[in-house]
């Protein structure tokens, strides 16, 4: 992120689990410094509801409004950098990424950030899933339990693990008798 408004974004869609849309529509009077959440209209409800966002997403987001001024009364947060200030669309906020994106050789789009937070909260073992669900506003707790899924990359550590231990030989029951088995299936 080449400035600190983009930087400010990036952290508050990582942390907060926002959508694009809702993130982009916060004004300076949706910003509750004190309780470290952010007030947006919910896309499903068009509901004033608040999201968490993290201290580091607080920090830039100061150093934005530092840099580059405070909005006028009831206009937007996140503003264009050149010209005169307009609110910032979800497509110019795509581009960021697009550059991003280049810089870095990925290919994330705005929606995976929220896809991240939701991953990390999931994953936390002091969240619940109830309480995830809560955060990301989902109507269905069965949409947020999608993100609990383990993946191969997730077990690689486990798996490293597991190939140093030596193999355990196996131990049969007292009461096993290979003579039964081959009664059963037959001799192979």
């Amino acid at each position: 992120m080449r400035c600190d408004r983009d930087r400010a974004l990036l952290a508050c869609y990582v942390s907060s689990g926002a959508r694009a849309s809702e993130l982009l529509g916060v004004r300076l009077e949706d910003v509750d410094w004190s309780a470290g959440r952010l007030w947006v209209i919910t896309k499903g409800t068009g509901q004033r509801d608040p999201v968490p966002a993290s201290p580091q997403a607080f920090a830039y987001t100061a150093a934005y409004l530092d840099q580059a001024g405070l909005p006028e009364p009831g206009g937007p947060l996140w503003r264009t950098r050149r010209g005169d200030p307009r609110p910032l669309t979800y497509w110019a906020m795509r581009r960021v990424l697009q550059r991003a994106n280049s810089v870095l050789g990925t290919n994330y789009t705005l929606h995976d950030t929220r896809h991240t937070a939701a991953t990390r909260m999931a994953r936390d073992p002091s969240l619940t899933l109830v309480e995830v669900q809560t955060i990301l506003r989902h109507a269905h707790l069965s949409t947020t339990a999608r993100y609990t899924a383990v993946g191969l990359e997730d077990l690689m550590d486990k798996l490293a693990e597991h190939y140093q231990r030596p193999r355990q030989e196996v131990r049969w029951s007292q009461t096993y008798d290979p003579a039964d088995v081959e009664a059963v299936f037959g001799a192979r």
